[in-house]
């Protein structure tokens, strides 16, 4: 069947597979790129918002605390704004009020949290023990499963280390009693120095962290398609032009030859292969003449 259509169509078939596999190819391994791309930007951002909330975490231990910390002890009503992790999680979502943060989401994940919204979840769980269980690692990265769609996290640990921090996670005994009243002696004791207590996590919908590269994606497909389209036009305008408008004439002259009209001549201007043939079958043409004139003349 393939054999049967004409070079135009052909050559189209053809290119059109050879763009087909390239623009699968090509698309799968962009597709990569970008997805890594944008998760390397998602990623950086989240680094810099995790440095920030630790800037705040030490602004409050180091100035905030020992400011706030006597009145809190005295105060009937504990004020929790000497800790360091409301703090953060407070001007985080403060922060989320912008519409470039709204969809990334900060937890300080606690397997013992005085206040038992930063309670680690199991898989917040397994991040913080194998925190505990690998010193050396400090950040981790990927994806999690939760009810509202899938999202991109990143966790750094949070390590007990100053004294001040046992001041309040110590023992019930040497915690404000106006802690005690708001947040009860169950929870938040207990605490070590330089032990890994809870783990910063910055997690992001994925929508939102292929969202760009997806619509990236898509432009430089739709570009490539259209440069394709543009390719096919030339590649026909070309081979109609410089070869199956030529081949056609002297398929009709080679006729009109065949059937006698010798003054017919296969007119060629160009010296490129396809003028090259017609020369040839001109001066075929010229020696069909001859023998046909010697022919005549023999005697019958």
């Amino acid at each position: 069947m393939f054999k049967n259509l004409n070079l135009s169509l052909k050559f189209s078939l053809i290119l059109l597979l050879i763009f087909s596999i390239g623009l699968v190819a090509s698309g799968t391994l962009l597709s990569l790129l970008l997805e890594q791309r944008a998760q390397d930007e998602v990623t950086a951002k989240t680094r810099v918002l995790l440095q920030t909330m630790n800037s705040v975490r030490n602004y409050t231990s180091n100035h905030i605390k020992p400011l706030l910390l006597a009145q809190a002890v005295s105060e009937p009503v504990f004020i929790p704004e000497v800790i360091p992790a409301y703090s953060a999680t407070e001007v985080f979502e403060n922060l989320r009020t912008n519409d470039e943060y709204r969809s990334f989401l900060y937890k300080e994940a606690a397997l013992n949290p005085t206040n038992l919204r930063d309670k680690a979840d199991g898989f917040e769980t397994t991040i913080v023990e194998r925190f505990r269980n690998e010193p050396d690692t400090k950040e981790l990265t990927g994806f999690r499963d939760l009810p509202g769609g899938d999202v991109f996290y990143v966790a750094r640990p949070l390590t007990v280390s100053s004294p001040s921090c046992l001041q309040c996670h110590s023992t019930p005994a040497a915690a404000p009693k106006s802690m005690l009243t708001t947040y009860g002696s169950d929870n938040g004791f207990g605490w070590k120095l330089h032990e890994v207590v809870a783990a910063q996590v910055i997690s992001v919908p994925v929508e939102e962290v292929y969202a760009n590269s997806r619509r990236s994606l898509a432009l430089v497909m739709a570009m490539l398609a259209a440069v394709f389209v543009v390719l096919l036009w030339v590649v026909n305008w070309l081979l109609k032009r410089s070869v199956i408008r030529r081949i056609g004439r002297m398929a009709v002259t080679a006729d009109a030859v065949s059937t006698g009209q010798m003054q017919a001549n296969f007119s060629e201007d160009s010296t490129d292969e396809i003028g090259t043939l017609a020369t040839a079958f001109n001066r075929m043409k010229a020696s069909l003449e001859i023998a046909l004139k010697l022919l005549s003349q023999q005697p019958r």
